[in-house]
């Protein structure tokens, strides 16, 4: 995962001169011109801008959220799809929905980090770190409203990057295939191959007259990039360059070799299990319907995103225990020691056995601070009451002194999460999953989890069992207004904007007087993990350049939602083999063949229909013998995030859409492993065809630049 100014590199530029590629490394190299220009940040997911008008298209999976921000038991889009026949048809995605487009890019690490050695307080050093920063971005947005900034961190804190993006608000649901073709095999297939899955969807971008970032308002206009991406239907063939460009999220591939012996033995089974005990919660409320069917609709948007979780790090675990990927990384880490044993690197070894024993003191607690952080994180009503504890606290402070995302700058997304709470918050859900975290904190040792009878008001001596969580938490769910259809929002809004410590003590809301007994929990973790973090602030970037050296200077960052770049070829997970289930494309034929008329195999008759008759016109592919391919493998390097990444061919022009990765590779987000680790999208000619053929999209083909058929 490339950053854009990696690519000048000799080993890139001698690669793309063998692989034959038309585009200039050069040209890569610059993520303000086409084709990086075109690919958006959608916060969690990738898109790319797609037409003059502002269309962007991105992953089905990714627009989960604002259908179900949308969707109700009598319209459910979710199921159903969504088309906006015109533009005033479309729907808001939701006031939290962002698109982020990147207009600069620069270094600042020498603003960041110069002189952080000779403070000496470690939690002093981390507060300088963290002031600089906020400078930094408060220096960006300065007198620029709708530009948003962000300082990056990459090779464990060794380089910091500033990025300033248009913040565009008003994002619009333009089209959206039903779920029996976006999610075609669901749980059966995800993270598998052979996989005939239609991953993709529509947004709008929309910005004020003036061209300015805006709030929703029917009187907004779409948004016109200075980029946008040709779509091509012209097709792909095995061996064939392809390239994606998007924003990953986190890979682990420079932690230390201890670290990760953690994770394997007992870091990963552990969050398999709590993730295991989610995915029953919300599999067990599908078929709730005293809650209208709101409740059914939000737990099947939960249940998967929770599913594509457990898979991913079941694969990341599994990858780990089988093969020789431990065994290369200890063999990694024996090279580091060697080196770190020739004369000269005295101090770099001193730091790195600073930083191993900082990483086992983190390993000691780990269990107790796992369960803390999620029993707290599993109640949106007990997150919001302490964001209004919070801003009661920061509000007191200069602007540029509070904590980050906590300052004015954040106000419009905080209040945009408010906004929607009550269209995605569930109190059936929302119990159940509390309960949950509650419960399974009930395990810990009582010495680590004095916490948890704060947090839930027993009184001194009283033995925490479930019975009394339940007990508590009906009482909870009864008396709190904060989700209250009729007042809740105008009462969580003005606790957010104006709420102050008084005014909260003398509220009755049980959510907000729990949120006041952690909070001094709360403030005494942060000051124990701000020393830490003040501690890694000069040792733990000492490890990723060590690691540089060690590689002779080939290494990656890991992804931490900056605009990278992957680029290999359309590549079977095994090339030798004839089995049409190896292919390194799916065709139409074979979806039909896995249809069964249940879910998660149950395709709209109208594409079964025409699939059975051929009707694929230019569609088709003369290398499949007249197929219309549906999916395609590739040999290239994603992680979350990477859903919406635009698959570019050497032309930089958008030929599928990246959306899944194979269990045999996921443990490359931990140890990078090339021969069995793949990419599969979403070919563009699939996507097309049926917005083209089958539901009645002929009017966004065109505005894409296409010929629609007649």
């Amino acid at each position: 995962m490339w950053l854009p100014s990696q690519m000048t590199l000799p080993q890139h530029v001698e690669a793309f001169r063998k692989l034959g590629v038309r585009i200039d490394p050069k040209t890569l190299s610059d993520p303000l011109s086409a084709p990086l220009a075109g690919v958006v940040s959608l916060g969690g997911c990738t898109g790319s801008f797609v037409s003059p008008e502002g269309l962007v298209v991105t992953n089905h999976h990714c627009v989960q959220g604002a259908l179900q921000l949308n969707a109700t038991p009598q319209d459910n889009i979710v199921e159903n799809g969504f088309l906006a026949k015109t533009k005033s048809d479309e729907r808001s995605a939701g006031p939290a929905q962002r698109i982020l487009v990147a207009q600069a890019i620069r270094d600042v690490t020498k603003e960041v980090r110069d002189g952080l050695d000779r403070i000496k307080d470690a939690k002093a050093r981390q507060q300088t770190q963290q002031q600089r920063i906020k400078d930094v971005i408060a220096a960006c947005e300065k007198d620029r409203p709708g530009i948003r900034c962000q300082v990056s961190s990459f090779f464990r804190g060794d380089m910091f990057q500033l990025t300033e993006s248009l913040e565009i608000r008003d994002v619009r649901l333009v089209y959206v295939p039903a779920r029996s073709v976006g999610n075609y095999g669901g749980e059966i297939d995800n993270w598998a191959w052979p996989r005939h899955t239609g991953d993709w969807s529509f947004f709008r971008a929309y910005v004020g007259k003036d061209g300015k970032p805006a709030d929703y308002s029917p009187d907004n206009v779409p948004y016109q990039p200075k980029v946008h991406l040709r779509v091509s239907t012209e097709g792909l063939k095995p061996a064939d360059f392809v390239m994606i460009a998007g924003y990953p999220g986190v890979t682990n591939r420079t932690v230390t070799a201890a670290a990760l012996h953690h994770n394997l033995e007992w870091g990963y089974p552990y969050l398999i299990d709590f993730i295991k005990s989610r995915y029953a919660i919300a599999d067990a409320h599908l078929k709730v319907d005293s809650n209208g069917g709101e409740t059914a609709i939000k737990a099947g948007v939960a249940k998967q995103s929770i599913q594509n979780g457990l898979e991913k790090y079941e694969g990341i675990l599994g990858g780990l225990r089988k093969g020789d990927l431990v065994a290369r990384k200890d063999a990694l880490e024996a090279k580091l020691t060697a080196w770190l044993a020739q004369p000269g690197h005295e101090a770099q070894k001193a730091a790195i056995a600073k930083l191993a024993s900082i990483e086992a003191e983190q390993r000691r607690t780990a269990r107790a601070d796992f369960d803390r952080r999620n029993a707290m994180g599993e109640s949106r009503l007990l997150g919001a009451a302490l964001t209004f504890v919070r801003m009661s606290e920061e509000r007191t402070k200069p602007d540029a002194k509070r904590e980050p995302g906590f300052q004015d700058r954040d106000m419009p997304r905080l209040k945009a999460g408010q906004k929607q709470f009550a269209k995605q918050y569930d109190p059936l859900l929302e119990r159940a999953f509390f309960r949950n975290g509650l419960v399974r904190a009930l395990a810990l040792p009582e010495a680590d989890r004095p916490w948890l009878a704060t947090l839930l008001g027993t009184k001194k001596g009283t033995a925490l069992t479930e019975a009394t969580i339940d007990k508590t938490l009906d009482g909870w769910y009864a008396a709190s207004k904060l989700a209250d259809k009729a007042e809740g929002e105008a009462l969580r809004m003005n606790l957010l904007e104006k709420g102050t410590r008084a005014q909260l003590q003398a509220s009755t809301d049980p959510f907000v007087q729990a949120a006041l007994r952690i909070w001094p929990t709360v403030k005494a973790q942060e000051k124990k993990d701000d020393t830490r973090t003040g501690e890694l602030l000069l040792v733990s970037p000492v490890y990723a350049a060590a690691l540089r050296e060690v590689l002779g200077g080939a290494l990656a960052p890991d992804a931490n939602s900056t605009l990278r770049i992957t680029y290999g070829t359309v590549r079977s997970l095994k090339p030798e083999s004839k089995d049409l289930a190896d292919a390194p494309f799916t065709v139409a034929s074979q979806l039909r063949a896995k249809h069964t008329g249940k879910e998660p195999f149950d395709a709209p008759k109208k594409l079964l229909d025409a699939i059975s008759t051929k009707a694929f016109g230019r569609y088709a592919s003369p290398v499949l013998g007249g197929e219309l391919p549906i999916d395609f493998l590739s040999d290239l390097d994603i992680t979350g995030g990477n859903s919406g990444s635009p698959t570019l061919n050497d032309k930089g022009e958008l030929v599928g859409l990246a959306f899944d990765g194979n269990t045999e590779g996921l443990a490359s987000d931990v140890v990078w492993d090339g021969a069995r680790t793949r990419t599969i999208q979403v070919d563009a000619r699939y996507m097309i065809w049926t917005m083209d053929t089958i539901d009645g999209a002929k009017h966004l083909v065109k505005e894409m630049g296409l010929t629609p058929s007649p």
